[in-house]
């Protein structure tokens, strides 16, 4: 998939369109004139740092906070003040855990289901989200990474068009990560759009089509996990040690400089390692000298 102008792909129609978004508190800027284009049925990852205004722009695209200016469609309607219709069609996983504690699992899931015409099967969400074995558990007596799988039961029990996913997997054990991300995957190939937002660098690279970056209210890059912030054109370093000591050389051509140590050393170079930038030394390099101290009485 390649990216068109403000950010958007080039191919399939906008799930979500943005223009000129623009939310201040205090008169200074949380979201400065974003532009953004998400599509049907990808997986689009918003990266920032705390205070970068990725959580005002979500709670805008969600309909629970209105903006100060700029132009957005969700699902082809204006989100501030949509209806019941839209409701019904997006599917929201908020950071703050369920507030229902004496009602159980398997209450909750089926009292969410009753909102939305064609809910899918509460047994099937409590199983996928990885909460089969407490389906008669009362909710104050769950851990805080299964609260949180809870939320995620919640969210995808209405069969959502587009789903926000806010810092999913906080709480979640390694195990319980990569299930989730297994659920994710499954719920894309089922044609669900997914904006995600997280703070694990793997989870983004793991789930993602497209990768944005917001900074300071700005949307500093957007491009695949593999190209973003130009990683291909991003020279290798390649290390290796010998009697003198360490090495590190940077380059663009590591394939080369390997052939030509492998010569030198007669065929096995010591120690040798040959590292590329990952996506967090991208995402690190992008927001270093731009974020800055969250914005007193705003959102992240």
């Amino acid at each position: 998939m390649t990216t068109g102008a403000h950010g958007g792909a080039q191919t399939g129609a906008a799930a979500v369109r943005v223009r000129g978004l623009r939310k201040a508190y205090g008169g200074r800027p949380a979201v400065d004139g974003l532009d953004l284009d998400i599509v049907h049925g990808e997986v689009f990852a918003l990266l920032g740092p705390n205070g970068a205004g990725k959580t005002t722009t979500v709670e805008i695209l969600e309909g629970y906070r209105r903006r100060d200016a700029g132009d957005v469609e969700v699902l082809g309607e204006d989100p501030d003040g949509a209806g019941l219709g839209l409701r019904r069609r997006i599917g929201i996983v908020l950071q703050t855990s369920a507030e229902t504690p004496e009602l159980t699992v398997d209450e909750m899931v089926r009292h969410f289901a009753r909102y939305y015409p064609s809910p899918r099967d509460p047994d099937e969400v409590v199983a996928a989200v990885g909460l089969a074995g407490k389906r008669g558990e009362r909710v104050r007596s769950l851990s805080g990474g299964q609260r949180r799988r809870l939320d995620v039961a919640l969210g995808i029990v209405g069969r959502p068009e587009l789903l926000f996913l806010d810092e999913p997997t906080t709480g979640f054990d390694p195990q319980a990560r990569r299930a989730f991300w297994d659920l994710v995957a499954g719920l894309k190939d089922g044609g669900t759009t997914i904006l995600l937002t997280t703070h694990y660098l793997d989870e983004a690279q793991r789930l993602a089509d497209r990768v944005g970056v917001i900074a300071a209210g700005r949307l500093l890059a957007l491009d695949t996990p593999q190209r973003l912030g130009g990683r291909e054109a991003h020279r290798a370093r390649v290390r290796w040690v010998d009697d003198a000591g360490a090495h590190e050389e940077a380059t663009q051509t590591p394939t080369r400089l390997v052939a030509d140590l492998a010569r030198r050393y007669d065929g096995e170079v010591p120690g040798l390692e040959v590292v590329r930038p990952s996506l967090e030394d991208v995402y690190l390099g992008l927001i270093d000298g731009v974020e800055g101290p969250a914005l007193e009485g705003a959102p992240a």
